[in-house]
């Protein structure tokens, strides 16, 4: 279990510490300011520009506020980096949705980042609080996927530990295609 809050120094450029919690009624906009922020930063080149043009914060708070409403720890929960007052990251966990996986086995279905805080260590955390997580839910492994074109977030997860396991799918949104690719590590 999280404590609430946990605080880890980061090594950085400059001198931060962030806080990790348990996400909250109340993040879901911050959170969805994050997700959309990352993805038309990280994406753009993956995804189409009008897409990503297109994101709308309101709608993204607007499913965070379902998919807080609906955790359920510790097997399903996100966690949240804070710098002050300031939400970083967020990163949210729970059984493995794909079709080829036991009960005994998690997945990280999301994991983003300010792109401002970006090589200052608030990923790794992120990262190593849901790894610890699904450990004390009692899974044996985990898995998530990446976009296959997504070198930096490929890179990211090969130092952590996580290796691409061979399976692969592609995900249809709105008239375009996204290939991803499943890493998967022990737990």
């Amino acid at each position: 279990m999280i404590a609430e809050p946990l605080r880890r120094p980061i090594a950085s450029r400059k001198t931060h510490s962030v806080d990790f919690r348990k996400a909250e009624a109340g993040d879901e906009t911050a959170i969805g300011e994050v997700h959309v922020l990352t993805w038309q930063t990280a994406y753009r080149g993956m995804v189409p520009d009008d897409q990503l043009d297109g994101l709308s914060v309101p709608k993204r708070t607007a499913v965070w506020q379902q998919i807080i409403s609906e955790l359920d720890p510790p097997a399903q929960c996100a966690i949240v980096a804070l710098d002050g007052p300031q939400l970083l990251g967020f990163v949210h966990f729970c059984p493995s949705r794909d079709p080829d996986a036991g009960p005994e086995v998690g997945e990280i279905t999301a994991i983003y980042v300010h792109p401002e805080r970006w090589g200052e260590g608030t990923g790794r955390g992120l990262l190593q609080h849901a790894v610890e997580s699904l450990s004390e839910a009692g899974f044996a492994s985990c898995t998530l996927w990446v976009l296959d074109g997504n070198e930096r977030a490929r890179r990211f997860y090969e130092e952590a530990g996580w290796v691409a396991d061979g399976l692969t799918k592609q995900d249809e949104r709105d008239g375009f295609t996204l290939n991803e690719v499943r890493y998967t590590r022990p737990i």
